[in-house]
């Protein structure tokens, strides 16, 4: 039988930038986050950005405008289920978005 070993690695994340993307999630906004991460299965990212919201209905609306599917929401009991983005994906989404100073 073989082993698969993926190792992902999450970096640069302050407290309070994640305090504050809960919080944003909590009032029901969409909210972003982007921090350094390195994954064996996504050569040539690193980096990602997790999108969030509280409402689920407004979540899935909100990537249906950049194509993103409803499957694709990392569906978490503590209520901070969200979209994973990487790459070109992140990039386009974060710059309609304004986002971009998230990138740097």
């Amino acid at each position: 039988m073989r082993i698969l070993a993926v190792i992902a690695m999450a970096f640069g994340i302050k407290r309070e930038d994640l305090n504050g993307w809960k919080r944003k999630i909590d009032d029901g906004e969409i909210a972003f986050l982007t921090h350094y991460w390195l994954d064996d299965r996504f050569p040539g990212c690193t980096s990602v950005t997790k999108v969030g919201c509280n409402d689920m209905q407004k979540l899935k609306l909100w990537g249906e405008m950049y194509q993103l599917k409803p499957e694709w929401i990392h569906k978490r009991k503590d209520g901070y289920s969200h979209f994973d983005l990487l790459g070109e994906k992140q990039i386009e989404v974060l710059k309609n978005e304004g986002y971009m100073n998230q990138i740097k």
